[in-house]
């Protein structure tokens, strides 16, 4: 990793004051690669799944759960009730794709004034769908119709993505804002289900009026 100092330095000759700003985000953004790489992928996708798995429970959407993991209904709270999965249970796929981007788009907080939110932007437009991958599998879309549900949220997930990567910066609580961001895209999940079920069922059909003559 780059001495924050040095960036620092070299920002400062093209950016002037801005230069602390983008040399932050450059920092952050690289420690921000080496948590996801070491730490986020190998220990703690586990408990995203199950972070999100039991919010989907508290908000009555147990049996889309039930489709991916064994549930115990007398569990005494959502947590509780989680059983072991059925089958693979990832929250976000690890892919080393989506860490050499970041990397990558890492330079452009170099470029002045416009470089910082174009690499957030960026990233999020990347990362964003990943929040939703394990409720994808519930619903056991495959590949193209996962694509499909994507490009028609493209907005919603950029947005979503890049909120997330913001609050994965913050030092010293990167972490907690992994297990929020996973419970946040569960409570986004209940909101797309209940607009998904409501324009799923048919119309309640009203019975025909006759005159019943006394």
């Amino acid at each position: 990793m780059s001495s924050p100092l040095v960036i620092l330095t070299l920002l400062a000759i093209f950016h002037g004051p801005l230069a602390w700003v983008n040399a932050a985000f450059l920092v952050l953004g690289e420690g921000a690669a080496i948590v996801a790489l070491l730490f986020e992928a190998f220990f703690v996708d586990e408990t995203l799944v199950d972070v999100f798995d039991a919010v989907l429970i508290n908000e009555g959407l147990s049996d889309l759960v039930a489709q991916g993991r064994i549930l115990h209904p007398d569990g005494a709270n959502p947590v509780k009730q989680l059983g072991k999965p059925v089958s693979s249970a990832v929250y976000s796929p690890f892919s080393f794709r989506q860490i050499t981007e970041f990397i990558v788009f890492l330079p452009f907080n170099f470029i002045p004034v416009v470089g910082t939110p174009v690499f957030l932007i960026l990233t999020g437009y990347r990362a964003g769908p990943l929040h939703h991958w394990r409720y994808y599998k519930l619903l056991g879309l495959n590949k193209k119709e996962r694509l499909a549900v994507i490009e028609r949220r493209k907005l919603p997930y950029t947005w979503f993505g890049t909120v997330a990567l913001l609050l994965q910066l913050v030092p010293g609580l990167s972490m907690l804002f992994l297990l929020t961001t996973a419970s946040g895209s569960a409570l986004w999940v209940v909101q797309l289900e209940k607009h998904r079920t409501q324009n799923t069922e048919p119309a309640p059909v009203e019975e025909e009026y006759t005159d019943d003559p006394v």
